[in-house]
């Protein structure tokens, strides 16, 4: 994990690898592998490590966004909603907002909304990190790159230490945003 918050995407993998090769009943619990696939543009890994993960943890809306992510990169938007997987209810309303948005039930201007009143703390955040995801996903380099690095620049991304907050940090390194 701190390999991938400094950018050092390679040594991340390899040091998640070591662990499933130690304990491979860990594979469904590490959602962080999956982002460092992402990351190294090994989608087809990367898609694979999130429906394991959902696949114990049918509730995960993010790592549910992060196969389709995966998937969008393979096969395009449209082609990854049609997979998209099915995960119970969040009681969090900016992951609906974001899940209802990637799975076509929803817009981005609804998850937008969804962060309410909040200005910069953690959903504001999480609605801008992951608006910016879905243009991403939907080849719109100029408003994904837009929303990550107003993702980024909130309170709570600048200030939280959490590892999202890393991943659009992260994010923005490995586009050449910064």
């Amino acid at each position: 994990m701190d390999n991938f918050r400094k950018g050092n995407i390679a040594e991340s993998i390899e040091y998640f690898d070591e662990v499933l090769e130690m304990s491979p009943k860990q594979k469904p619990f590490l959602w962080q592998r999956g982002l460092s696939l992402y990351y190294a543009n090994r989608f087809v890994e990367g898609a694979e490590q999130f429906r394991s993960d959902v696949a114990v943890n049918p509730n995960d809306t993010e790592e549910a966004i992060w196969a389709f992510m995966c998937e969008a990169r393979l096969d395009g938007p449209e082609q990854a909603q049609q997979g998209m997987l099915k995960v119970g209810q969040d009681f969090r309303p900016v992951m609906r907002a974001a899940y209802e948005a990637f799975s076509g039930e929803g817009t981005v201007q609804q998850l937008e909304a969804a962060a309410g009143r909040d200005r910069g703390g953690h959903d504001r955040f999480y609605s801008y990190l992951y608006i910016g995801l879905w243009y991403e996903a939907h080849n719109d380099e100029e408003a994904a790159r837009e929303y990550i690095q107003a993702a980024a620049q909130t309170p709570y991304g600048q200030k939280s230490g959490d590892y999202m907050a890393s991943l659009a940090e992260v994010h923005l390194k490995q586009r050449n945003w910064v």
